[in-house]
C-alpha cells in the first residue's frame, strides 16, 4: 500500500461519516485515460475530500508555500501534490500538469485560484482552459456543495466529461474553455443545494 493509498483510506474513513458525503454522478468519471478534474472551492478541506472520494487517484497543485511547512511539506509531496508558484506563470507546474494528463493520470484543479470566502462560485482562471485545449483529456466538473458542518450532508457531485471540440474547432481561447467549465460547475451546483 503506497503512502497516497494509505492516506486515502484514512481521509475517507473519518470525513465520508463525519459530513455524511455523498457522491453524485460517480459514474460521469472515466475510468481511464487523462482525466482534467476541474471543482469548486469552498474550505481548506477540499483537496483532501475530493482525494479520498475521487474514484482515481487525483493529482493537485498546491500552492508553493505548503510545501516549506513544517511537516507538512515532507507530507504533500507523498500525495500526489506538486508545486505551483501563484500569480505567476509558472511553466514548471504547467509542464508538470500536461505530463499527468498526457500519461492519462487525473490532475485535480481549482479553477477559481483560491478559495471562494462567501461560498459562492467565482471567475475562472485560464489555466483549467489551458489544459483542456493542449490535452485529450476528458474534462470533468465536479461540485462540491457544502456546508462543512459535522454531521450535516456534504455532496461531491461529478458532471458528465465536457466537450471541448467546438472550442478546439473555433482556436477559442483558453478563457472561453474555463468559462465553459465552470458553466457547467455553476449548473452541478444549482442541480444539487
Amino acid at each position: 500500500m503506497t503512502f497516497y493509498d494509505f492516506a486515502k483510506s484514512v481521509v475517507y474513513g473519518v470525513f465520508k461519516p463525519l459530513y455524511r458525503i455523498e457522491v453524485i454522478g460517480g459514474e460521469n468519471f472515466p475510468s481511464e485515460g487523462g482525466v482534467l478534474l476541474c471543482t469548486n472551492h469552498i474550505d481548506n478541506f477540499d483537496p483532501l475530500v475530493v482525494g479520498a472520494m475521487a474514484p482515481r487517484p487525483v493529482h493537485f497543485m498546491a500552492k508553493a508555500e505548503l510545501f516549506s511547512v513544517p511537516v507538512l511539506g515532507k507530507i504533500v509531496p507523498h500525495v500526489n501534490a506538486f508545486p505551483v508558484k501563484r500569480g505567476l506563470s509558472d511553466r514548471e507546474a504547467l509542464r508538470k500538469g500536461l505530463s499527468i494528463l498526457k500519461e492519462g493520470k487525473v490532475l485535480g484543479l481549482f479553477p477559481e485560484g483560491t478559495r471562494s470566502k462567501t461560498g459562492e462560485l467565482g471567475k475562472g482562471l485560464a489555466g483549467a482552459g489551458f489544459f483542456a485545449l493542449r490535452t485529450e483529456a476528458h474534462v470533468v466538473p465536479c461540485a462540491i456543495v457544502g456546508p462543512y458542518k459535522p454531521f450535516r450532508k456534504l455532496k461531491v457531485a461529478y458532471g458528465k466529461p465536457i466537450d471541448m471540440d467546438a472550442i478546439r474547432a473555433n482556436k477559442g481561447s483558453a478563457e472561453a474553455a474555463s468559462e465553459l467549465i465552470m458553466d457547467e460547475i455553476r449548473k452541478l451546483l444549482l442541480e444539487n443545494k
